[in-house]
Order: C-alpha cells, then structure tokens, then sequence
C-alpha cells in the first residue's frame, strides 16, 4: 500500500528573517548615498570654480572666460610675458621681450610688445592668428617686471640700476644699494622724476629727519626712470 508523499514545509527562522530585511535595506541606502555624492560632486557650483580661479590666476590661461586684463601696466623691454592661446599649446609659451620691444610666436611671427598693455597685445595677437585659426582666445600675463627700473647715484656702496618690483620707497632705494659710504651728505638726498612735458623734477630727502619720523611725506613712492641722488 502506497502512502501519498505530501510538500515538507521548511520554517524559516524569524531572526534570521529580520536580519536579512535589515540587511537589503542598508545596502539600497547604501547605494543611494553613494549614487548622490557622485552626482554632487560633479556639479561643482560656479561660486567654487570662480573661487578656484580667483586663487590661482594661472588658470585663466586655460579657459577663455576667465581671461585676467591689466589696462593701465604698459609692457617694456625685458618684461618676460605668458602668452597663452586657447586650445593651442604649441602655439602658447613664456616669453621675454628683447631689447627691440618684439617677441615672437609661432604663425603669428614677430610682433611689437613694448609700449601696449597686455589687453592690446592680446588683440593684435588674436587679429594675427585669424588667417589660421577660427575665432582665437588670447591671453597675455606679465610673469616678470624687469622693465621698470631706478637708479640710484652717488655717495652709496652699490650704485646703478635696480628694478621697481622690489622697491617702493626712497629708503628701499637707499637700503638696497647697501646704504651710504662715510661722507654722504644724507641731508641733501634728492629724486630727479621725468615729468610728461620732458622736464626734470627735483624732489628734495632729508634722510636724518625720516628716519626720525619728520617729514615722512619726502620718503615718496619711486616711479620707472626716477634717479635718488646722494651727493
């Protein structure tokens, strides 16, 4: 006599139930978590980039919209400029302006530096590089100010001429060329300035009363081609 076989039912074990729930729905969180962080990240906000840029003006060189102009410095001999061509590496490079007041590129040949300021330069540039590429990004970026010197003259251990960059004052003049020698007459200390019509200005630097805190106004800001004079 045959007995019907019937379905063995299995239990299932009601912790181990629990812990499986828990268990798929701390991996969906998971993934969720994740899936929003990578959508985050990737769009950063334009405040964040335009932070980014602020702090390093170096990448204005590789983005047409973040181009930085200086209107009023005006580019002379031996100011070293990056030139940087959207799109264009072998074109964009650090360059020095020779003694003529040229640089040279490549396609865009030699072209006359001294005496533009970069936003100039960078339209001539572009004005060049129409014939062979279509509507090119320049930018021009002074790395080096070594065109706007001063001399120094007379009764200091160290006379001649000294770039700007480092000096603003009458007494950074003085203190760079490494101070006066025994008979300076530090009472009778000038500053001969070019002025626009082609006349010299005489600007007289009493030494002993700045430096004991009379007269600060003598100590004036040098300007390019200024000459301190100690007799």
């Amino acid at each position: 006599m045959e007995v019907a076989s019937s379905p063995v039912k299995m239990k299932t074990h009601p912790r181990k139930s629990r812990f499986q729930f828990i268990l798929s729905v701390a991996s969906v969180f998971l993934c969720s978590c994740i899936w929003a962080q990578d959508i985050k990240s990737s769009e950063k906000p334009s405040s964040e980039v335009n932070s980014q840029m602020k702090d390093n003006p170096n990448s204005a060189a590789t983005s047409p919209a973040g181009k930085a102009h200086d209107d009023e410095f005006v580019i002379g001999a031996e100011d070293v400029l990056a030139i940087s061509v959207w799109k264009e590496p072998d074109i964009s490079r650090s360059v020095p302006v020779r003694s003529d007041g040229k640089v040279s590129l490549p396609l865009v040949g030699e072209v006359q530096a001294s005496g533009l300021t970069p936003k100039k330069l960078e339209d001539e540039i572009a004005e060049r590089l129409k014939s062979y590429i279509s509507e090119p990004e320049v930018t021009v970026i002074i790395q080096e100010i070594k065109s706007q010197k001063f001399n120094i003259l007379g009764q200091v251990s160290r006379p001649g001429s000294y770039p700007l960059g480092s000096v603003s004052t009458v007494l950074d003049a003085i203190a760079l060329a490494g101070g006066f020698r025994d008979f300076a007459k530090q009472k009778s200390i000038y500053v001969l300035r070019q002025k626009v019509d082609g006349t010299q200005e005489r600007l007289p630097f009493n030494y002993k009363d700045v430096v004991k805190g009379k007269n600060p106004t003598q100590n004036i800001k040098l300007e390019p081609r200024d000459t301190v004079v100690v007799p």
